[in-house]
């Protein structure tokens, strides 16, 4: 309601925010412009500012304000998400201290304490990629995705969607759905692994959502989730510093889904050998 958004109410520090965003977004497009080398693009807005400048894209949908959309987009996506996953991960693993234990071993076992980790090894670390990605299917950080909407109108088992309805993917449901998972209502890493411990994904695993138009930054963030998950456990033991009162997984709704404030008690992992 237009009318709202010039009262003097809490969501004038959203606006207050997404405008700081915006300068500093535009400030970095203005700083790329000025030591642009054509040919040699550092990054997605070099490329960006070389396709605007080629001929043929005059009148085309490359130009700077969509720029800023797309990076915005990015920015904030990527940080919210990978904030709200990381701190379930961190509750889970000390909700479940032998769950935790048993990654450190892998890791320590298969890596080492001095190794720097790769992307690739987690495909030698099948136990750490399961408890990952059942943390991210428990948490359902978006459970519901992004909106999406059919360019013409099709037929989707038996039922007709409109061309430019919205559709949005319940995740949730799919993430809970007894006839996908062995343990649909429960913490269990075993949902990603088969009888010899491989890591398995079913198709039901949606974090990222569904159809063609999945997460732009679903490669980033998986290997964002890896490392920062690895490292953290390579480095430090996590402990429920309240004895007194159990985790609590109740989650919290707003951009993302996320848990509520909780402390961590960090003990430092002594090198092993």
């Amino acid at each position: 309601m237009p009318l709202v958004r010039s009262l003097p109410l809490p969501h004038q520090q959203l606006y207050t925010i997404a405008n700081k965003i915006e300068a500093f977004l535009q400030e970095e497009i203005d700083k790329h412009k000025a030591s642009l080398t054509p040919g040699e693009p550092r990054d997605f807005t070099d490329a960006y500012l070389e396709e605007m400048q080629k001929p043929e894209r005059k009148g085309s949908s490359f130009e700077e304000e969509q720029l800023l959309i797309l990076l915005s987009n990015l920015f904030v996506a990527g940080t919210e998400t990978m904030a709200a996953t990381l701190q379930w991960a961190l509750l889970y693993l000390m909700a479940f201290p032998e769950i935790q234990e048993k990654c450190w071993k892998e890791i320590d076992t298969v890596i080492g304490n001095k190794a720097i980790l790769k992307f690739e090894d987690r495909k030698k670390l099948p136990y750490t990629n399961a408890v990952i990605h059942e943390i991210q299917r428990v948490s359902n950080v978006t459970p519901l995705g992004l909106p999406h909407a059919p360019i013409q109108d099709v037929q989707l088992f038996g039922y007709k969607i409109p061309k430019d309805t919205m559709v949005l993917v319940n995740i949730q449901s799919a993430h809970h759905d007894e006839s996908q998972w062995k343990f649909p209502n429960e913490f269990n890493p075993s949902n990603f692994l088969n009888e010899e411990g491989e890591f398995v994904k079913p198709e039901a695993f949606l974090a990222f959502s569904a159809g063609p138009r999945v997460c732009l930054g679903e490669n980033l963030a998986r290997m964002e989730l890896f490392f920062f998950f690895t490292s953290i456990l390579r480095n430090f033991q996590l402990l429920w510093p309240d004895k007194s009162q159990a985790p609590d997984f109740t989650p919290h709704f707003g951009v993302t889904q996320s848990p509520s404030r909780f402390k961590v008690l960090l003990k430092y992992r002594q090198p092993s050998g």
